[in-house]
């Protein structure tokens, strides 16, 4: 799961900071023992597809606060990564794994799902689009190392 999640995320976010930047960032967020607390984690959902036994994409979510100003009336749920294997891009496989996504937020009766995506990952907002997502007006930092990025938060009613 390292291997997968460390790969997925430079192979995503590569040419937008420095070396340096992307290689701390992985160190702190995509080591061994924070991936398995992450899996060991119960409050975490964390489902993988697979290709003849190999993982090839996964996606991370929880329910989690809406950190914008937003008064849900019910819970929510947090979509926190959802990565795929470039090879495997552009096969469905982000697709199977949304529904499921979706699926799952319908039937524990989540009213509300929310996202943070990369103000300049078009292919990634344009993805969500097409699930009923849409941009809150909120923005957070997300810096990779000393590199400056932005997030924006995204929602939609369950």
């Amino acid at each position: 799961m390292t291997d997968l999640a460390r790969s997925t995320f430079y192979d995503t976010f590569t040419g937008t900071c420095t070396e340096g930047d992307m290689q701390q960032f992985l160190d702190q967020y995509y080591s061994l023992p924070r991936i398995k607390a992450e899996l060991e984690d119960a409050s975490e959902q964390v489902y993988f597809a697979e290709d003849n036994g190999q993982p090839v994409g996964y996606i991370r979510f929880m329910e989690s606060a809406v950190p914008f100003p937003m008064s849900p009336n019910s819970r929510s749920l947090e979509l926190n990564r959802l990565y795929i294997v470039k090879a495997y891009q552009g096969k469905g496989i982000a697709a199977t794994l949304m529904d499921f996504y979706m699926d799952y937020a319908k039937t524990q009766a989540y009213g509300l799902l929310w996202l943070g995506v990369w103000e300049h990952n078009y292919r990634a907002k344009a993805f969500y689009r097409k699930y009923g997502f849409g941009f809150t007006g909120e923005r957070h930092p997300f810096p990779i190392g000393d590199t400056p990025q932005t997030d924006e938060w995204w929602s939609r009613l369950c």
